[in-house]
């Protein structure tokens, strides 16, 4: 059969098309077209020549690619690289760069990514508030080895209900990331986990299609680009530092490209290190990082912060390693600060912000008198009964 850059997919005509980048690179894509403008310009003769397939189908791989499979036409784009040994030395400094302590992990997740694509991974976020530190770079070159396959939004983009342009690819990247309403985390964390989605266009009913991507989130902003909980375990969260170096290379992404043949190869070929211990591979203790820490303390609400205010205080003040109180004494405690703020508020946060739960009982309560002896303050103790929370000082006091 001819070769020909048209397909026949059930009903439909398509032309194989290749856009033109800005970067100077090209995408390869499936644009509609008339069959009465292939006959115009091509001759009636080559409608006879056509590939044709009774649907389209979504298999990735990156190495035993199919197109044809079963007589579908696979829509996930097959890569073009020219594969074979050789040193990478600058893509080691710079993943080394990026991914810090956790070189070896980092290794792991792109050798996953390459060989298992459609393996569940943790939401890669890579943040710092400094200037020049490589996150943009690193999107960049795995557009470069993914190609087609990996698309770099915006927030808007995300947000939108049209979702066609991204719901189909690998990697779905949010460069300056700023997802700050809690229906956007949700969004993403059932997406990191989800075996299917709804894919919608404009003008196209939705379509529930099979879903194996994988989130990278970029931000300047360390404290709150997401929302994100206490007991969150799908996040690994990388503060990249800034590239100090007075012989900065302007050509690093086409330094990195031209290694991307050597650096494929060694994912072809080396042995991942941590073993498959959960359905997004890795274990907690594998990505927990100092920065998603700090993201999930710059997560807690202005009444979790007010909360924890008054009980730093009242630990200093009464001396005492564990206080108790009831839901009335906090809300007290938070009119006298001029914080207002409803019981099922409160509940809500002790419950779901410091994972409390209350106990019905007598428990201990401090406040401070005037010694009639001395004139100082000392620690009084009464006895109350009802629901009570517990608070540890080691959880506030450092």
């Amino acid at each position: 059969m001819i070769d020909s850059n048209y397909l026949r997919i059930g009903t439909e005509y398509f032309k194989k098309v290749s856009i033109p980048l800005h970067s100077g690179d090209k995408n390869l894509t499936l644009i509609k077209w008339k069959k009465s403008e292939i006959i115009t310009d091509e001759g009636k003769d080559l409608l006879d020549t056509i590939e044709k397939y009774d649907g389209f189908c979504l298999i990735p791989s990156h190495i035993n690619y199919k197109q044809n499979i079963d007589n579908f036409y696979n829509k996930y784009e097959k890569l073009r690289h020219d594969i074979h040994e050789g040193a990478f030395e600058k893509t080691k400094i710079f993943l080394q760069h990026i991914f810090g302590e956790q070189y070896n992990i980092g290794l792991d997740y792109l050798t996953i990514l390459w060989r298992h694509p459609t393996q569940i991974l943790p939401i890669l976020c890579l943040v710092s508030e400094e200037r020049k530190t490589g996150k943009t770079t690193f999107l960049n070159w795995l557009k470069l080895i993914y190609q087609g396959n990996m698309t770099i939004n915006k927030n808007e983009d995300f947000r939108s209900r049209f979702n066609s342009d991204w719901s189909d690819k690998l990697i779905v990247a949010v460069d300056e990331v700023l997802l700050d309403k809690r229906e956007d985390s949700e969004r993403i964390k059932n997406l990191s986990t989800a075996q299917s989605f709804k894919t919608e266009s404009k003008g196209v009913d939705k379509v529930e299609n099979y879903f194996f991507g994988k989130f990278i989130l970029c931000s300047n902003n360390e404290n709150n680009f997401i929302q994100i909980d206490s007991n969150e375990i799908r996040y690994w969260v990388r503060k990249v530092p800034s590239i100090i170096d007075k012989n900065e290379n302007p050509d690093l992404l086409h330094d990195l490209k031209k290694e991307l043949p050597y650096f494929i190869y060694f994912l072809n070929n080396r042995k991942i290190e941590v073993k498959r211990q959960t359905r997004m591979w890795f274990k907690k203790e594998h990505i927990i990082t100092d920065a998603l820490i700090n993201l999930v303390r710059g997560n807690k609400s202005f009444l979790d912060k007010e909360i924890q205010e008054i009980l730093i205080d009242d630990f200093i003040k009464f001396e005492k390693e564990e206080l108790h109180y009831s839901l009335g004494d906090l809300l007290e405690k938070l009119t006298k600060n001029n914080i207002r703020a409803t019981g099922s508020k409160v509940s809500e946060t002790l419950k779901k912000q410091f994972e409390l739960i209350s106990k019905n009982g007598s428990y201990s309560k401090y406040y401070l008198a005037i010694d009639p002896t001395t004139n100082n303050y000392r620690v009084e103790e009464t006895k109350q009964k009802g629901r009570y929370y517990t608070f540890n000082s080691k959880d506030y006091i450092v």
